[in-house]
């Protein structure tokens, strides 16, 4: 009788498929696993990154406008002057400072892949803080300094439009920024670590780890710059209109989510 009903579960797991799905579900969460581990190590390097530079990293806006001047030839004497000076100037500006940004990030990724996995963690802090430099170099191109609270929080506003994540307004108005900025710090990494995790995992196979490196920050600070840059044209475009139009200006810090349909 055992042997008999045996017999009929093995039957029926065959002819219904069942023993390939439980085949399938363990082979799932094998693979869930290690992509959990490496998520969490992605958003620790990035969380980490980004409150580093936080503290530490900032362009200064006095020295970049001198290079502005000097280096790109921009006739301004203060970063109001951004609002008289040909938009597809600012434009190319923007371009080369991505494109800059770009290449510091894939020389550095392809230094640090060689360590494969084992590296991951310092490459991603300093692949933020190379990422953090270029917005705010956008952000003073387009004519957004950074010297207050307001000021420090609508940059960190941009870089969360620049990962994808919405930061409403009303969140913002509860919050000094000291605070403010570690909880969006926090939602970047996140975000981030959730898009990241399948292309990183790349990083654990060691001979193409440095080239896979040198890809994946390569078109990560490219696509971190064009949302930063989108997100500073469209806010420098509507300033402008406002002045010629000689209405108010509207309050710095605005919600930054993408329209909604």
């Amino acid at each position: 009788m055992q042997d008999a009903w045996q017999l009929r579960t093995m039957n029926w797991g065959q002819g219904t498929g069942f023993s390939n799905v439980l085949e399938l579900t363990s082979s799932q969460m094998a693979e869930q696993q290690p992509k959990s581990w490496i998520r969490r190590r992605i958003e620790n390097g990035l969380r980490r990154g980004f409150q580093h530079a936080y503290e530490t990293v900032k362009v200064d806006p006095n020295k970049f406008l001198l290079q502005l001047r000097a280096a790109y030839g921009v006739p301004i004497n203060s970063f109001q002057g951004i609002y008289s000076v040909d938009v597809g100037l600012l434009d190319d500006l923007a371009n080369r400072v991505i494109h800059s940004g770009m290449k510091l990030a894939a020389a550095e990724g392809a230094g640090f892949g060689l360590g494969g996995i084992l590296t991951m963690v310092p490459d991603l802090s300093i692949l933020a803080g190379i990422t953090l430099r270029t917005i705010q170099k956008l952000s003073l191109i387009y004519g957004f300094e950074y010297n207050t609270d307001e000021e420090t929080a609508e940059l960190w506003i941009a870089a969360a439009s620049a990962a994808g994540v919405d930061i409403s307004r009303e969140v913002l108005e509860k919050e000094v920024v000291n605070r403010f900025v570690p909880k969006v710090i926090q939602r970047i990494a996140v975000q981030a670590s959730r898009e990241a995790v399948e292309k990183w995992s790349g990083r654990v196979i060691p001979i193409a780890s440095s080239a896979i490196g040198a890809g994946l920050n390569y078109y990560f600070v490219r696509a971190w710059g064009e949302r930063a840059k989108a997100h500073f044209r469209l806010k420098h475009l509507d300033l402008r209109r406002r002045r010629i139009a000689g209405e108010p200006a509207l309050p710095l810090v605005v919600n930054p989510a993408r329209p909604s349909s």
